[in-house]
This record gives C-alpha cells, structure tokens and sequence, in this order.
C-alpha cells in the first residue's frame, strides 16, 4: 500500500462539469447519487456517470464508471497497517492523492459525461484534511468545473443545539473545500415527521434567517444554557460570514430533484457553458431558480 502507482502521464482534460456529493454518514449521499443519476440521464437527458470514491462503499445503487475501490480498500488497509476505519479512511483518500494520475486516466476514458462524485462520509476529510481538497484543486485547474453538494440530515432542524452543528460543519468545509458549494437538507420528505419540534418554519433553517432567535433557544436549553458566552460568539461568527444556506431534497420527488438541479448547474457554470442546447428563457430560469421569493418551501414538505 505505501508504494506509488506509476502510470502513463495521461493528457490534460477538456472542459468538464460535475458535483461532489459530500455529507456525514447516513445524510443519503449514496442514495442521491443513484437517483440523480437516473434523473438526469431519464428525466433530463444528459450523459451522466457516477464516480465511486469512497473506498468503503459497499451498498453502491449504481454501476460507477470508476471505483476507488479497484485502487485501494479500507478493509485492506486496515488490515495491513493496522489503522482503525477513521485512520483508513484518511490513509486512502492520502493514497489517492499520491495516484492522482491513476483518477486522471480513468476520467480520461469517460468521454463527455456529467460527472457525480460519490464521496466518503468521515466529515474530517472535508472539514481540515487536506487530501480532498489537493485533489479537486487539480482537477479544476484542469478544466473540471465542480461544485460540492453538501448533505446534512433535515432532522437536524429540530433539535437548536444540532442545527448550531450543521451550520457550522457547513461553513467548515464551505471554507476548507473552496469549491462552489450547495448545501442540502437531505430526506426533507421525513420533516413531517418532526413537525411539531420545529421552533420555526422552513424557511428559517433553510435561508439561515436572523439567529438571534436561535440564540434565545440555546441560551434556554437544559445543555446549552451553561455556555452562553460560546452560543454567542458560535452565532455572531456564523452571521458574520453570512455564507450557509440551505435547499431541502426529497429524492423521490422529481420537482425536488429539479430544484437542486438547477442550483447546482448554475453553481458549477454547466447551465451557461456546458454546451448544450439552451433558449434563453431556459437559461433565465435555470439562473434564478425555480423557486421565486414569495414561495415557501414550507408548502412542498411541512
């Protein structure tokens, strides 16, 4: 395992446009990726693959185009150096970026495919290591316009002190990562089902809206209200960078997927540059959404 791949230098890419699904475990990212997957290659069209890089991906719901996992395993590298799954996880993405040219020979080969990047689910890897970043950092000075997808369960919603969590998980890895960034509440369709713990509607969580309110909640909790000097300085820095905001997902809601889709292209620059076919009354929605600022997403999932 600690020995270099040598591969053929392979040529430089063309222009490429895809998304990194990132997220902790169990937010649905490997879910995603398999439906979207379908959505777009049915509902809209385009030529789409999916690229496996999480070396500990046993349920993948799809054929991926690459697998990580032809490279390195976490099972064998635990094995072998005697690393737990977390230090495993951090040795093959590392192990990934001494072989970035084995990941560019192989992206090589897809010819003019959208790219969905399923990622692993250790927040470490996007919050302060660096390995992840190094390697789409090179990706796009190649041509490869990307953007990270982000997502965070919507149950987070209703507890103040875990929706303080998110928020901050978000802006970490918005900072650290450096690419167009999406957050999603993911298996928003469940948001009924926690209704009644929610302090506030929707669109609060969604578009982040004055956190003094949330503020208030924490100071009052039976946990939190013991650092209420922290609670303050975790929101004002939060609001002070003004950066996270949210879009809920329901997979199996084809409108869902279409408003996640069309942040997503215009994030990464596909709905302008991609070159496919597009009036300009496509492009102008595409660019402000499908959403406008009187609707709520309250009505699609509360």
């Amino acid at each position: 395992m600690s020995n270099k791949i040598v591969v053929k230098q392979p040529r430089e890419a063309r222009s490429f446009f895809g998304q990194l699904v990132i997220g902790p475990p169990d937010s649905g990212k490997t879910t995603y990726c398999a439906k979207v997957y379908d959505f777009y290659k049915e509902k809209l069209n385009r030529q789409v693959d999916v690229v496996n890089l999480d070396p500990a991906n046993d349920n993948m719901q799809y054929q991926p185009a690459i697998d990580i996992m032809e490279l390195v395993r976490v099972e064998e590298v635990m094995e072998g150096l005697g690393l737990g799954p977390n230090g495993a996880l951090m040795h093959c993405m590392e192990y990934l970026e001494q072989n970035f040219d084995w990941l560019l020979l192989k992206l090589n080969a897809i010819k003019d495919s959208y790219l969905i990047f399923d990622m692993p689910g250790q927040v470490e890897l996007y919050t302060h290591h660096s390995s992840t970043k190094n390697i789409f950092q090179k990706l796009e000075k190649l041509g490869y316009h990307l953007c990270t997808v982000h997502m965070v369960q919507s149950n987070y919603c209703s507890n103040p002190a875990k929706f303080i969590s998110t928020l901050l998980l978000s802006l970490s890895t918005m900072l650290q990562i450096g690419l167009p960034h999406v957050n999603v509440l993911s298996k928003a369709d469940l948001l009924k089902n926690y209704s009644s713990q929610l302090e506030f509607g929707l669109d609060f969580y969604t578009d982040v809206l004055d956190l003094e309110y949330l503020l208030e909640l924490l100071n009052e909790g039976p946990f939190t209200n013991k650092y209420k000097k922290l609670n303050k300085s975790l929101v004002s820095m939060i609001e002070d960078y003004s950066l996270v905001s949210f879009i809920p997902l329901d997979v199996s809601s084809d409108t869902s997927l279409l408003t996640l889709k069309n942040a997503v292209d215009k994030a990464n620059g596909y709905v302008y540059g991609s070159g496919e076919e597009r009036s300009i009354q496509a492009l102008l929605s595409c660019a402000v959404g499908a959403r406008t600022e009187s609707e709520r997403y309250d009505a699609d999932y509360m």
